[in-house]
């Protein structure tokens, strides 16, 4: 059974050490339900990253394999001429099933195939003759007709174990970021776009933003009105990235379109003449921004976060949500600037207008989000 303890032998640290135990656990859970021949729906890749080559190694279990080439006979497979009879035919099943990109890299070429009689396993060597990108994606269904077959990806840098992944049944590629200048490079390439995609699809937190500034102010005002936001939502995505901090979403969604419903509705309470009253816009940017903080931290864990560039993602997708925001700050802003050097009325009837339209939208998914959400099902 040395097979299914070989994450433990390998890994040095000890989240890893759990890790793998953990995993173990759940194969001799199965193994003790179970009463059919196939004692563990494990197998096992694994990437070596060197200067100008990424190195593999593919362990699978002769009966999933036997599955495959529709033999009846796994042990069969324990045979080294057999083995080398079927090397073309293994070899095109399990390439057609690993992913390792981009897509330019150069494509796998497989050096051996041995049986490991002790393990009931089989084990194939092979090569990728090219250097690692610094986000390198990888993807593993090896034997998808058992939904409950895992696959072990372990990628390491050098001699270091730096990524571990259990990839099962629907799981899609995963991305490895090199712990280099480059990686960072890389982890920032994709985070900050993706900050800048979600403030520019998601319309309640950009009415939300429109609502803080509808009645305008000096650029000082609106600029500590914007941090104060960011402020409260980095707060918030960072502690719910860390899983410090877990709100349900049915809890979150709602409050996120209640605040846009506070900001319009104290626009208008303000009236004709803002600047005479209390401006509690800065408070409802930080307060409520720890609210939408939650909401941006749903949308990251479906990115699934490196582990290793587990800051630089933050702060990558942090940048790029106020990007987003900043470009949608300037835009509204500078068109109501220049609305109002025209004519201060219709500026105010605008403000008036855009801060019930924003009540409006606010309540809406507001009831949506409360009572209508589960009415579909």
């Amino acid at each position: 059974m040395k097979l299914f303890f070989k994450p433990v032998l390998c890994l040095q640290r000890p989240i890893g050490r759990a890790f793998a135990i953990l995993a173990v656990s759940v194969g001799v859970l199965l193994l003790t339900i179970s009463a059919q021949a196939h004692p563990a729906p494990f197998s096992y890749l694994d990437l070596h990253l060197e200067e100008a080559r990424i190195d593999g190694v593919v362990t699978v279990h002769v009966i999933d394999l036997a599955h495959e080439l529709h033999s009846d006979e796994p042990a069969l497979l324990l045979d080294q001429s057999v083995l080398s009879r079927q090397y073309s035919q293994i070899g095109s099943i399990l390439g057609q099933r690993i992913h390792i990109g981009p897509g330019n890299l150069a494509p796998l070429v497989w050096q051996s195939i041995e049986p490991v009689a002790g393990d009931d396993a089989v084990r194939l060597t092979f090569t990728i003759p090219s250097a690692s990108p610094a986000a390198l994606e990888v993807a593993a269904q090896l034997f998808p007709y058992d939904p409950a077959h895992q696959t072990f990806v372990n990628i390491y840098e050098g001699d270091a174990l730096s990524q571990q992944w259990i990839m099962g049944d629907g799981a899609g590629p995963r991305t490895h970021y090199a712990g280099t200048s480059a990686g960072v490079l890389a982890v920032l390439g994709t985070f900050i776009p993706s900050g800048v995609h979600h403030i520019m699809i998601g319309p309640d937190h950009i009415l939300f933003v429109i609502g803080l500034i509808l009645l305008g102010g000096s650029w000082r005002r609106l600029a500590l009105i914007v941090t104060s936001f960011t402020l409260g939502h980095s707060l918030t995505l960072t502690l719910a990235a860390l899983e410090i901090v877990m709100i349900p979403s049915a809890v979150i969604e709602p409050l996120i379109a209640l605040s846009i419903v506070v900001v319009g509705a104290d626009n208008l309470l303000r009236g004709a003449e803002p600047e005479k009253s209390r401006d509690f816009r800065c408070v409802f940017a930080f307060a409520f921004g720890l609210i939408h903080g939650f909401g941006f931290a749903y949308v990251l864990r479906e990115l699934a976060l490196p582990d290793r560039q587990l800051a630089w993602s933050l702060f990558g997708f942090n940048l790029g949500v106020e990007i987003g925001q900043l470009a949608i700050v300037l835009a509204v802003t500078g068109l109501l600037l220049l609305i109002r050097r025209r004519s201060d009325k219709l500026a105010r009837q605008i403000a008036t207008i855009g801060s019930l339209a924003v009540i409006a939208a606010g309540a809406y998914w507001f009831i949506e989000r409360v009572f209508l959400s589960g009415a579909g099902s």
